[in-house]
């Protein structure tokens, strides 16, 4: 069965994730072992016992989810289960960067961790007497009415970040300028708007010194052609190779998430089934929007993936 895995971003993350794979396998304690050294950090102490408060902060989160989410795939292949291409939403496009091959596992971890010290301090940096700044989730306007009611309104310094379906754009941009913008919004139409449990106002050019920074970094290290199919959150297509995969890496902090696209491509490949590998269900959802023809099932936790034993490998 011609399968693709979907790693989840930041937010999926919740206490305890993971525990139940590092219990069943020895390659998952390993990954963990890994993730501890390169991060400098006991990350069984932090998934396992550590609070949502704790796996909120950027710095912390995107080595935990990356973590998570490599887990549940070695988990997967190591019971024959076997993608045909990946894609990860925001911070999951890295598992998804190892799993195809383009950067070890040493590196995923090193630069997750480098990724997200300079996104939570340039974050840091625009806090305001309003408030920090951040993202909201906007439901029940498609991406091109999101931009035309805020450009109509005149609303500056707010960003479409995630383009998670044709009824859900999330916009990121500071505290009072998020306020502007949701009362804008929910005057066009908007169901609702939820400010997101994150850090920061991602994906926009806020985070323009983070890009900088992580851009710098990554040049330090190998980026091979992808040996699987690999998916880019800043084009929604097919990544060609290895040194377009590190630009890619770069631009993607300041540029939105083109998850609806990405699905599309995956659409027009022809996969039959998609894997969320990773906490949650979040990107299953997402996925019914677009491809509710094909399944997206969950594939996060121990019994989730035992109920799959027995799929044909791809």
């Amino acid at each position: 069965m011609k399968t693709v895995f979907l790693f989840p971003g930041q937010g999926a993350q919740y206490p305890g994730m993971g525990k139940d794979l590092w219990d069943h396998s020895a390659r998952v304690k390993e990954l963990f072992r890994l993730a501890s050294d390169l991060t400098h950090t006991d990350m069984e102490k932090l998934l396992f016992e550590g609070s949502a408060e704790d796996l909120r902060a950027t710095d912390k989160a995107q080595a935990a989810i990356t973590l998570a989410n490599l887990a549940a795939a070695a988990v997967l292949r190591g019971r024959g289960i076997l993608p045909g291409a990946a894609a990860g939403f925001s911070l999951g496009e890295y598992a998804a960067l190892a799993v195809c091959g383009v950067i070890g596992e040493e590196a995923v971890f090193s630069l997750v961790k480098f990724r997200g010290g300079v996104m939570e301090s340039a974050s840091r940096a625009l806090d305001a007497p309003e408030g920090p700044p951040g993202m909201s989730a906007v439901v029940g306007l498609d991406l091109p009415d999101v931009t035309g009611a805020l450009e109509a309104a005149g609303v500056r310094d707010v960003y479409a970040a995630n383009y998670n379906s044709p009824a859900q754009t999330v916009v990121s941009g500071g505290a009072a300028a998020l306020s502007k913008a949701e009362a804008v919004l929910k005057a066009a139409g908007a169901r609702r708007c939820i400010r997101l449990k994150v850090s920061g106002p991602f994906h926009s050019p806020l985070l323009a010194s983070a890009r900088a920074e992580f851009e710098a970094e990554l040049a330090k290290h190998a980026f091979a052609d992808p040996a699987l199919p690999l998916y880019s959150n800043v084009t929604g297509k097919r990544v060609s190779s290895g040194e377009e995969a590190r630009r890619l890496a770069g631009e993607q902090i300041t540029s939105p998430v083109l998850w609806v696209n990405i699905e599309r491509s995956l659409k027009a490949e022809g996969f039959q089934r998609a894997l969320e590998a990773g906490p949650g269900t979040v990107l299953g959802g997402l996925w019914k929007a677009v491809c509710p023809e094909t399944p997206c099932l969950p594939a996060g936790t121990w019994e989730a993936i035992q109920a799959l034993e027995g799929a044909a490998e791809t």
